[in-house]
Protein backbone atom coordinates (compact mmCIF):
# COMPACT_ATOMS: atom_id res chain seq x y z
CA UNK A 1 0.00 0.00 0.00
CA UNK A 2 1.09 3.15 -1.18
CA UNK A 3 1.15 6.87 0.69
CA UNK A 4 -1.90 7.88 -1.91
CA UNK A 5 -3.67 4.47 -0.95
CA UNK A 6 -3.28 5.27 2.77
CA UNK A 7 -4.75 9.07 2.40
CA UNK A 8 -7.66 7.65 -0.10
CA UNK A 9 -8.16 5.00 2.76
CA UNK A 10 -8.34 7.77 5.32
CA UNK A 11 -10.50 10.39 4.09
CA UNK A 12 -12.87 7.79 3.37
CA UNK A 13 -12.79 6.26 7.01
CA UNK A 14 -13.27 10.16 8.21
CA UNK A 15 -16.79 10.89 6.06
CA UNK A 16 -17.85 7.11 7.18
CA UNK A 17 -17.17 8.14 10.63
CA UNK A 18 -19.07 11.35 10.46
CA UNK A 19 -22.34 10.33 8.77
CA UNK A 20 -22.65 7.61 10.34
CA UNK A 21 -22.25 9.40 13.96
CA UNK A 22 -24.48 12.22 13.03
CA UNK A 23 -27.86 10.74 14.35
CA UNK A 24 -26.12 10.31 18.02
CA UNK A 25 -24.26 13.34 17.68
CA UNK A 26 -27.72 15.04 17.72
CA UNK A 27 -29.26 13.44 20.54
CA UNK A 28 -25.90 14.21 22.14
CA UNK A 29 -26.06 17.98 21.52
CA UNK A 30 -29.71 17.92 23.27
CA UNK A 31 -28.01 16.30 26.28
CA UNK A 32 -24.99 18.78 26.55
CA UNK A 33 -26.69 21.58 25.92
CA UNK A 34 -28.19 20.89 29.81
CA UNK A 35 -24.28 21.09 31.20
CA UNK A 36 -21.93 23.69 32.17
CA UNK A 37 -19.72 25.50 29.40
CA UNK A 38 -16.05 23.79 31.65
CA UNK A 39 -18.15 20.52 30.88
CA UNK A 40 -18.64 20.75 27.32
CA UNK A 41 -15.12 21.81 27.36
CA UNK A 42 -14.08 18.56 28.79
CA UNK A 43 -16.80 16.36 26.50
CA UNK A 44 -14.66 17.62 23.68
CA UNK A 45 -10.85 17.80 24.65
CA UNK A 46 -10.55 15.00 27.31
CA UNK A 47 -13.56 12.94 26.17
CA UNK A 48 -11.99 12.57 22.48
CA UNK A 49 -9.17 10.62 24.40
CA UNK A 50 -11.54 7.98 25.40
CA UNK A 51 -13.79 7.62 22.21
CA UNK A 52 -10.45 7.65 20.26
CA UNK A 53 -7.78 5.88 21.56
CA UNK A 54 -9.74 3.50 24.27
CA UNK A 55 -12.49 2.76 22.09
CA UNK A 56 -12.21 3.30 18.42
CA UNK A 57 -8.23 1.86 19.51
CA UNK A 58 -8.91 -0.99 21.65
CA UNK A 59 -12.13 -2.60 19.51
CA UNK A 60 -10.60 -2.66 16.37
CA UNK A 61 -7.84 -5.01 18.31
CA UNK A 62 -10.29 -6.83 19.64
CA UNK A 63 -11.98 -7.92 16.37
CA UNK A 64 -8.70 -8.82 15.25
CA UNK A 65 -8.05 -10.69 17.59
CA UNK A 66 -11.51 -12.66 17.64
CA UNK A 67 -11.40 -13.38 14.04
CA UNK A 68 -7.50 -14.76 14.56
CA UNK A 69 -7.70 -16.42 18.48
CA UNK A 70 -4.96 -18.66 17.45
CA UNK A 71 -2.53 -15.98 17.77
CA UNK A 72 -3.46 -15.08 21.54
CA UNK A 73 -4.35 -11.27 22.47
CA UNK A 74 -0.62 -10.12 22.93
CA UNK A 75 0.13 -11.32 19.61
CA UNK A 76 -3.22 -9.92 18.40
CA UNK A 77 -2.22 -6.52 18.78
CA UNK A 78 1.09 -6.91 18.13
CA UNK A 79 0.21 -8.26 14.71
CA UNK A 80 -2.13 -5.48 13.72
CA UNK A 81 1.24 -2.92 13.74
CA UNK A 82 3.63 -5.64 12.41
CA UNK A 83 5.41 -5.76 8.88
CA UNK A 84 6.03 -9.89 8.92
CA UNK A 85 5.12 -11.34 6.03
CA UNK A 86 4.23 -14.13 8.24
CA UNK A 87 1.87 -12.53 10.59
CA UNK A 88 0.21 -10.99 7.91
CA UNK A 89 -0.51 -13.98 5.96
CA UNK A 90 -2.19 -15.40 9.21
CA UNK A 91 -4.54 -12.16 9.29
CA UNK A 92 -5.21 -12.23 5.41
CA UNK A 93 -6.16 -16.55 6.10
CA UNK A 94 -8.98 -15.67 8.55
CA UNK A 95 -9.90 -12.25 6.69
CA UNK A 96 -13.11 -13.85 5.23
CA UNK A 97 -14.49 -14.40 8.64
CA UNK A 98 -13.66 -11.01 9.36
CA UNK A 99 -15.22 -9.45 6.15
CA UNK A 100 -18.47 -11.75 6.05
CA UNK A 101 -19.46 -11.20 10.25
CA UNK A 102 -19.20 -7.65 9.65
CA UNK A 103 -20.73 -6.99 6.04
CA UNK A 104 -23.75 -9.02 7.47
CA UNK A 105 -23.70 -6.81 10.39
CA UNK A 106 -23.60 -3.79 8.32
CA UNK A 107 -26.29 -5.24 5.60
CA UNK A 108 -28.45 -5.62 9.05
CA UNK A 109 -27.99 -2.23 9.70
CA UNK A 110 -29.15 -1.13 6.68
CA UNK A 111 -32.73 -3.04 6.40
CA UNK A 112 -33.45 -2.46 9.39
CA UNK A 113 -33.48 1.44 9.12
CA UNK A 114 -35.08 0.94 6.04
CA UNK A 115 -38.00 -1.44 6.91
CA UNK A 116 -37.99 -0.41 11.03
CA UNK A 117 -37.02 3.05 11.76
CA UNK A 118 -38.70 6.33 11.59
CA UNK A 119 -36.89 9.04 8.69
CA UNK A 120 -36.96 11.71 6.82
CA UNK A 121 -38.15 10.11 3.49
CA UNK A 122 -35.85 10.84 0.51
CA UNK A 123 -37.41 8.45 -2.24
CA UNK A 124 -40.95 7.33 -2.59
CA UNK A 125 -39.83 3.88 -1.69
CA UNK A 126 -38.65 4.60 1.51
CA UNK A 127 -41.99 5.66 2.45
CA UNK A 128 -43.67 2.88 1.24
CA UNK A 129 -41.21 0.01 2.67
CA UNK A 130 -41.26 2.08 6.17
CA UNK A 131 -45.16 2.34 6.67
CA UNK A 132 -46.52 -0.49 4.54
CA UNK A 133 -44.07 -3.31 4.33
CA UNK A 134 -42.20 -3.15 7.94
CA UNK A 135 -43.31 -6.65 9.22
CA UNK A 136 -41.16 -7.98 6.28
CA UNK A 137 -37.65 -6.79 8.22
CA UNK A 138 -37.66 -10.07 10.10
CA UNK A 139 -38.16 -12.34 6.54
CA UNK A 140 -35.62 -10.02 4.33
CA UNK A 141 -33.37 -10.57 7.52
CA UNK A 142 -33.88 -14.49 7.70
CA UNK A 143 -33.38 -14.52 4.03
CA UNK A 144 -30.12 -12.83 4.09
CA UNK A 145 -28.63 -14.81 6.68
CA UNK A 146 -29.63 -18.01 4.53
CA UNK A 147 -28.21 -16.74 1.43
CA UNK A 148 -24.67 -15.31 2.89
CA UNK A 149 -24.57 -18.41 5.08
CA UNK A 150 -24.56 -20.56 1.84
CA UNK A 151 -22.21 -18.49 0.07
CA UNK A 152 -20.29 -18.71 2.51
CA UNK A 153 -19.70 -22.17 3.24
CA UNK A 154 -17.91 -22.59 -0.19
CA UNK A 155 -15.37 -20.98 1.30
CA UNK A 156 -15.06 -22.08 4.61
CA UNK A 157 -17.15 -23.48 7.72
CA UNK A 158 -15.87 -21.10 9.65
CA UNK A 159 -16.49 -18.23 7.48
CA UNK A 160 -20.37 -19.52 7.29
CA UNK A 161 -19.99 -19.12 11.04
CA UNK A 162 -18.98 -15.78 10.86
CA UNK A 163 -22.01 -14.91 9.48
CA UNK A 164 -23.85 -16.58 12.13
CA UNK A 165 -21.84 -13.94 14.30
CA UNK A 166 -22.19 -11.12 12.35
CA UNK A 167 -26.27 -11.90 12.92
CA UNK A 168 -25.98 -12.54 16.29
CA UNK A 169 -24.33 -9.05 17.05
CA UNK A 170 -26.64 -6.85 15.60
CA UNK A 171 -30.00 -8.28 17.09
CA UNK A 172 -27.78 -8.23 20.60
CA UNK A 173 -26.18 -4.67 20.26
CA UNK A 174 -29.47 -3.29 18.37
CA UNK A 175 -31.67 -4.08 21.41
CA UNK A 176 -28.78 -2.36 23.47
CA UNK A 177 -28.96 0.52 21.50
CA UNK A 178 -32.44 1.45 21.63
CA UNK A 179 -32.31 0.94 25.15
CA UNK A 180 -29.39 3.47 25.14
CA UNK A 181 -31.29 5.89 23.20
CA UNK A 182 -34.57 6.11 25.25
CA UNK A 183 -31.92 6.33 28.42
CA UNK A 184 -30.60 9.26 26.79
CA UNK A 185 -33.17 11.41 25.63
CA UNK A 186 -34.63 10.74 29.19
CA UNK A 187 -30.83 12.60 30.41
CA UNK A 188 -32.61 16.11 28.92
CA UNK A 189 -35.10 16.32 31.29
CA UNK A 190 -32.74 15.12 34.30
CA UNK A 191 -32.05 18.30 36.54
CA UNK A 192 -30.60 16.31 39.24
CA UNK A 193 -27.90 14.56 37.24
CA UNK A 194 -24.50 16.08 37.79
CA UNK A 195 -22.48 16.61 34.81
CA UNK A 196 -19.65 14.59 35.57
CA UNK A 197 -22.53 11.35 35.71
CA UNK A 198 -23.86 12.59 31.85
CA UNK A 199 -20.32 12.72 30.56
CA UNK A 200 -19.54 9.12 32.05
CA UNK A 201 -23.54 7.98 30.63
CA UNK A 202 -22.77 9.40 27.21
CA UNK A 203 -18.99 8.13 27.08
CA UNK A 204 -20.75 4.44 27.50
CA UNK A 205 -23.10 5.23 24.83
CA UNK A 206 -20.10 6.31 22.59
CA UNK A 207 -18.64 3.05 22.75
CA UNK A 208 -21.96 1.31 22.14
CA UNK A 209 -22.77 3.30 19.05
CA UNK A 210 -19.31 3.30 17.77
CA UNK A 211 -19.39 -0.62 16.82
CA UNK A 212 -21.03 0.19 13.68
CA UNK A 213 -18.34 2.37 12.39
CA UNK A 214 -15.29 0.54 13.67
CA UNK A 215 -16.81 -2.44 12.01
CA UNK A 216 -17.69 -0.25 8.62
CA UNK A 217 -13.94 0.64 8.74
CA UNK A 218 -13.39 -2.96 7.66
CA UNK A 219 -14.26 -2.34 4.39
CA UNK A 220 -11.99 0.14 4.19
CA UNK A 221 -8.86 -1.87 5.26
CA UNK A 222 -7.89 -4.30 7.69
CA UNK A 223 -4.48 -1.68 8.45
CA UNK A 224 -6.03 -0.91 12.22
CA UNK A 225 -3.43 1.74 12.28
CA UNK A 226 -5.19 3.46 9.68
CA UNK A 227 -8.49 2.47 10.63
CA UNK A 228 -7.20 4.67 14.23
CA UNK A 229 -6.13 7.80 12.33
CA UNK A 230 -9.59 7.43 10.22
CA UNK A 231 -12.32 7.06 12.78
CA UNK A 232 -10.34 9.29 15.18
CA UNK A 233 -10.36 12.15 12.86
CA UNK A 234 -13.57 11.40 11.85
CA UNK A 235 -14.68 11.05 16.01
CA UNK A 236 -13.18 14.34 17.06
CA UNK A 237 -14.99 16.36 14.03
CA UNK A 238 -18.02 14.47 15.19
CA UNK A 239 -17.40 16.13 18.56
CA UNK A 240 -16.95 19.56 17.83
CA UNK A 241 -20.50 19.61 15.32
CA UNK A 242 -21.97 18.47 18.26
CA UNK A 243 -20.88 20.98 20.46
CA UNK A 244 -20.69 23.97 17.92
CA UNK A 245 -22.25 23.30 14.68
CA UNK A 246 -25.28 20.73 15.48
CA UNK A 247 -27.96 23.11 14.45
CA UNK A 248 -26.34 23.54 11.14
CA UNK A 249 -26.02 19.41 10.47
CA UNK A 250 -29.78 18.89 11.53
CA UNK A 251 -31.01 21.36 8.38
CA UNK A 252 -29.31 18.71 6.12
CA UNK A 253 -32.38 16.31 6.66
CA UNK A 254 -30.91 13.14 4.60
CA UNK A 255 -27.34 13.03 5.57
CA UNK A 256 -28.66 10.16 7.71
CA UNK A 257 -30.08 8.46 4.58
CA UNK A 258 -26.80 8.27 2.86
CA UNK A 259 -25.39 7.52 5.90
CA UNK A 260 -27.56 4.13 5.65
CA UNK A 261 -27.13 3.89 2.05
CA UNK A 262 -23.59 3.83 2.41
CA UNK A 263 -23.44 1.23 5.07
CA UNK A 264 -25.92 -1.18 3.15
CA UNK A 265 -22.90 -0.88 0.35
CA UNK A 266 -20.30 -1.59 2.11
CA UNK A 267 -21.76 -4.29 3.77
CA UNK A 268 -22.41 -6.02 0.45
CA UNK A 269 -18.69 -5.11 -0.53
CA UNK A 270 -17.22 -6.82 2.61
CA UNK A 271 -19.67 -9.75 1.91
CA UNK A 272 -17.87 -10.14 -1.55
CA UNK A 273 -14.46 -10.13 -0.58
CA UNK A 274 -15.24 -12.75 1.69
CA UNK A 275 -15.68 -14.48 -1.07
CA UNK A 276 -12.93 -14.02 -2.81
CA UNK A 277 -14.02 -10.90 -4.91
CA UNK A 278 -11.67 -8.20 -5.58
CA UNK A 279 -12.66 -4.80 -5.40
CA UNK A 280 -10.13 -1.83 -6.36
CA UNK A 281 -8.87 -0.69 -2.88
CA UNK A 282 -10.47 3.10 -3.85
CA UNK A 283 -14.09 1.55 -4.19
CA UNK A 284 -15.23 2.06 -0.76
CA UNK A 285 -14.11 5.51 -0.27
CA UNK A 286 -15.72 6.38 -3.66
CA UNK A 287 -18.94 5.08 -3.02
CA UNK A 288 -18.67 6.69 0.57
CA UNK A 289 -18.51 9.95 -1.02
CA UNK A 290 -20.43 9.64 -3.69
CA UNK A 291 -23.81 8.30 -1.97
CA UNK A 292 -23.25 10.42 1.06
CA UNK A 293 -22.93 13.31 -1.94
CA UNK A 294 -25.76 12.56 -3.15
CA UNK A 295 -27.68 13.09 -0.34
CA UNK A 296 -26.08 16.29 0.89
CA UNK A 297 -26.74 17.62 -2.74
CA UNK A 298 -30.77 16.51 -1.94
CA UNK A 299 -30.61 17.91 1.08
CA UNK A 300 -29.36 21.24 0.25
CA UNK A 301 -31.82 21.50 -2.65
CA UNK A 302 -34.11 21.37 -0.52
CA UNK A 303 -32.91 24.40 2.37
CA UNK A 304 -32.02 26.65 -1.10
CA UNK A 305 -36.24 25.69 -2.03
CA UNK A 306 -37.28 26.91 1.39
CA UNK A 307 -35.44 29.94 1.21
CA UNK A 308 -36.48 30.93 -2.01
CA UNK A 309 -39.86 30.53 -0.72
CA UNK A 310 -39.87 32.36 2.46
CA UNK A 311 -38.66 34.93 0.48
Amino acid sequence: MDFTQAVVIVLGLVLFEIVSSVDNAVVNAEVIGTMSEKARRWFLVYGILIAVFVVRGLLPLLIVYLSNPDLGILNAITATFSSDPHVREIIEAQKPILLVGGGLYLIYLFIYWLFMEKKEYAFFWESHIHRKMSFWFYAVASIALLVVVGLALRVSQAAAFGAVVGSTAFFITNGFKHNAEEQEKQLVGNKHMSDVSKIIYLEILDATFSIDGVLGAFAFTISVPLILVGNGIGAYVVRWFTIHGVETVKKYRYLKNGAMYSIGLLGLIMVAESMNVEAPIWLPTAITFAVVGLFFWLSRRELVAKHVISE
